[in-house]
């Protein structure tokens, strides 16, 4: 069993408020959930207008699976939102 965890350090630039922030970030986790049946949490910073930090996890036998589940949800993040950083952990 492999465990996948993938950190996105977004900037959002069309947020003039954290209300913007929110719904761009609850909208991203929302399809990232449905599209690929990941676990999605948001972390730190929550107090920025133009900044997040969403992190996303990946569980299944294969390790080249997880890892391009993973490499998916980055471009599609990508796709959404300015991505600044990203990060995969294989556990």
């Amino acid at each position: 069993m492999t465990i996948g965890v993938l950190q996105l350090d977004l900037r959002i630039p069309e947020a003039r408020s954290l209300k913007d922030r929110r719904r761009v970030v609850k909208s991203l986790k929302d399809q990232l959930r449905n599209r690929y049946n990941c676990s999605v949490a948001e972390l730190d910073p929550k107090d920025r207008w133009g900044r997040a930090r969403i992190v996303a996890c990946v569980i299944g036998d294969d390790s080249r699976f997880v890892n391009t589940q993973l490499d998916e949800i980055t471009r599609f993040a990508g796709s959404r939102t300015e991505l600044i950083d990203y990060q995969i952990e294989l556990l």
